[in-house]
């Protein structure tokens, strides 16, 4: 072999051996790049896979605040909604009530506010038609209504509501039912009768004082020449007369000694005293007369201090306690007769209830009792119950008449209480 053909020959198996080796690491280049691509993809997959759950997480937790926040807020919305003195009712299209907080439970007379309102129409019954009314009319115009004063029986109670009412609208501006908001002012317009009453009786006592001392200062007149006649002196055809002529003179004296504490100016005196031990003596005082009929009388509960005159405030405890046991005697009945006192220091009043077992009082008569010389009955002066109410309206009370549990009468009195010493 010669010299060019081994050259050539060994130039041949150099190349051979460098395409070889050149071959050999492209292989390797595209392999490496193969696995650094297949790594590249992984993590890349990985990293969204992270960002999407990181995503979700904090979609979670938005979504987890935003249910606290609205859990939050219908906890206020129902914290302020029971926390609010006035009543809320709020009512569907059709006037059917959805809801009602529990101040307005308890002006209207449910249990509760959770009781049944679908049937809180029927239970409040006619006086519950104003209120209902008021719903209607504003949820036909859609408009809201002024205030308003209804009367509602409820529970037992009378009350006085002042009531508007609002209409409730979705967010297309349709009517979807009506809020009604009321308070009670069944104190205020107490009080308004209270300063009525105080009036009308000072001025009836300024017209007629004058004219009832004269009237008692003629009677004295005839009643005295009555006592003067000897009866034994007369015919006997004539002393009925005489005797009837001086009963008459005394039942006259009295009624007109009656009408004159009635009519003149009560100016109690403003001194703090216990209210238990007056209560004490008043039932002492009636006990020995309902003992004669194998009746009794009895005080219980709490009774405070009240500010006035301790002497009238047993008057008239005492005229209230006799005549409920006159009446149980008159109605057969043996006198069961009770002094209930309670003490509600969170609307600074002291209340009394004085109860009989007696025949009661009709309702159709029961606006006129305290009226001066009504009666029901066969004797007495009609004057006893208007005394007690003017004492006690005296005393910046309030003095109203119920059915007792045994179904005689019940006599509520409501006194404030007086100032704590420090």
């Amino acid at each position: 072999m010669d010299l060019n053909t081994l050259a050539l020959f060994f130039l041949v198996a150099v190349v051979f051996v460098l395409f070889a080796l050149a071959v050999l690491v492209l292989m390797r280049l595209v392999s490496s790049a193969r696995r650094l691509s297949q790594a590249e993809q992984g993590a890349g997959t990985a990293y969204m896979a992270a960002a999407m759950q990181e995503a979700v997480a904090r979609m979670r937790d938005h979504e987890r605040q935003l249910a606290a926040r609205a859990e939050a807020s219908e906890l206020l919305s129902d914290q302020v909604i029971d926390s609010l003195p006035s009543g809320l009712l709020v009512t569907d299209a059709a006037a059917m009530p959805q809801r009602i907080n529990p101040a307005g439970a308890r002006m209207l007379g449910m249990r509760a506010a959770n009781d049944d309102l679908r049937s809180l129409w029927d239970t409040l019954g006619e006086s519950g038609q104003a209120l209902r009314a008021l719903i209607d009319e504003c949820l036909g115009t859609g408009a809201g209504s002024s205030r308003r004063t209804l009367v509602i029986s409820a529970g037992g109670t009378r009350r006085h509501l002042g009531a508007g009412v609002s209409p409730l609208r979705d967010s297309r501006g349709t009517v979807t039912g009506a809020i009604c908001l009321f308070t009670d002012l069944t104190s205020v317009v107490d009080l308004e009768d209270q300063l009525r009453l105080k009036d009308s009786l000072a001025r009836l006592g300024e017209l007629t004082a004058g004219l009832a001392h004269e009237f008692r200062n003629g009677l004295a007149t005839i009643h005295g020449y009555a006592r003067l006649m000897n009866a034994d002196k007369l015919p006997a055809d004539h002393r009925g007369y005489v005797e009837s002529l001086r009963a008459e003179t005394e039942s006259l004296t009295e009624i007109v000694s009656n009408f004159l504490n009635f009519a003149k100016p009560a100016r109690p005196a403003q001194v703090r005293f216990a209210l238990g031990p007056i209560v004490a003596r008043a039932v002492d005082d009636a006990r020995a007369e309902a003992a004669k009929h194998a009746g009794q009388v009895m005080a219980e509960g709490d009774f405070d201090a009240v500010e006035g005159d301790d002497v009238m405030m047993r008057q008239a405890l005492s005229n209230l306690l006799r005549n409920a046991v006159e009446a149980c005697v008159e109605a057969g009945t043996t006198p069961r007769v009770r002094v209930t006192g309670s003490v509600d220091t969170t609307a600074g009043v002291q209340r009394l209830t004085v109860s009989d077992n007696g025949p009661g009082v009709a309702a159709s008569v029961g606006d006129k009792v305290f009226q001066p010389f009504f009666t029901t009955r066969g004797r007495g002066t009609g004057l006893g119950l208007a005394l007690v109410q003017k004492i006690v309206v005296s005393h910046n009370g309030r003095i109203a008449l119920g059915t007792s549990p045994e179904g005689g009468a019940e006599f509520a009195i409501v006194l404030p209480l007086a100032p704590r010493r420090i």
